[in-house]
């Protein structure tokens, strides 16, 4: 039987990246100025402005939320509105977070893919100027999204277009943005500003990094109270050099992007490995680091009882396992033989009715 030494659930679940430890260790010399007036923190922002721009302001914050919810306050008044697809984290996941911090409403639009289209945004600009009605104010997009499925450049830049054709702003949940680069071979700076986005949540921790994420924002309008939000929303680390250090490690000799390619290419082993099993079928395109698939529920019963992983609908019976900077190809090919092994195992005879 196979032992289930890594679990497929979530690239939250993986360690911290060596090079990341080390330069957290590294950090942790001697005594340093707090707030972010360290050298670490100048390195790490230094590092974004060249990947990203010179005109780049950042800001490090504790978690994924807290930079989505700092980096929608920069563009925000309450009675606005996010366009976003259903199945957005910031719809599902962070538990209202959004909406009762920053007072917004949130427009939720089904997608079948998780990828907003510029129709869906303009299908959301109803009651501009009416008093009774919320504002629509930023479109919101994740990159990889949460079905794993990645936005194009050109489709980026086709949705910050729209947005900006109506005066409202293109925020880019980025949680797993190194997947999305690697995937499609650009640099970060293709699918972010230069694409259009004016806000970007820029995550690590699903790529190496312990603790910590960063708010990155290219309008200077938007980022002139940007410091003033995150204090107030209780993102301000005292000792931020430990969490810059990460990042200027991260964005050193291309660490993101070696990390996020193994993780695709070991998602795309994956899938390309169950493929041809009976009753498995992949649901989504596999571009990032996220395998999507329907199978029986007996089977999904099995694994679960060797492997970690969760099931994304249950109506559906469909499940996501994600792969991450230390899975390994005998980690896949293990469960890969799970998958097959499961499928060939006798199930429960189905009740005859009386």
């Amino acid at each position: 039987m196979t032992t289930a030494l890594r679990s497929f659930a979530s690239d939250n679940t993986a360690g911290v990246h060596p090079e990341v430890l080390a330069a957290i260790q590294a950090a942790n010399a001697g005594d340093a100025p707090a707030y972010g007036d360290d050298p670490w923190t100048g390195r790490a922002v230094a590092r974004f402005r060249a990947e990203l721009g010179e005109r780049t302001e950042v800001c490090f914050v504790f978690n994924g939320t807290g930079a989505n919810v700092v980096g929608l306050q920069t563009a925000l008044r309450p009675w606005q509105a996010v366009i976003c697809a259903d199945t957005a984290h910031i719809n599902v996941d962070e538990c209202g977070a959004p909406e009762r911090l920053t007072g917004a409403k949130l427009l939720a639009v089904r997608t079948a893919d998780g990828k907003l289209r510029p129709a869906d945004v303009e299908g959301q600009l109803r009651g501009i100027g009416v008093e009774h009605h919320v504002q629509p104010r930023v479109v919101s997009i994740t990159q990889a999204t949460e079905y794993g499925t990645v936005y194009t450049v050109d489709e980026v830049r086709a949705l910050a277009d729209v947005a900006h054709r109506h005066g409202l702003v293109l925020h880019m949940d980025g949680a797993r943005i190194a997947n999305a680069a690697a995937s499609l071979d650009v640099p970060l700076r293709a699918l972010t500003a230069d694409a259009g986005v004016d806000v970007l949540s820029f995550g690590g921790t699903k790529n190496g990094v312990l603790v910590g994420e960063a708010v990155v924002v290219f309008d200077p309008a938007l980022a002139r109270d940007l410091r003033f939000i995150r204090k107030q929303g209780m993102q301000l680390a005292s000792k931020m050099r430990f969490v810059a250090a990460q990042y200027d490690a991260l964005l050193a000799d291309g660490l993101w992007r070696r990390s996020a390619a193994h993780a695709n290419r070991l998602a795309r082993r994956l899938a390309d490995g169950v493929r041809d099993v009976p009753g498995v079928a992949i649901t989504q395109p596999v571009e990032a680091n996220a395998v999507f698939a329907t199978l029986p529920p007996a089977q999904i019963a099995a694994l679960q009882a060797r492997f970690h992983f969760y099931v994304w609908d249950e109506r559906r019976s469909e499940v996501r396992w994600m792969t991450h900077f230390a899975t390994t190809e005998a980690d896949v090919d293990g469960f890969v033989r799970a998958v097959r092994e499961t499928a060939m195992e006798p199930r429960p005879a189905a009740g005859i009715a009386g």
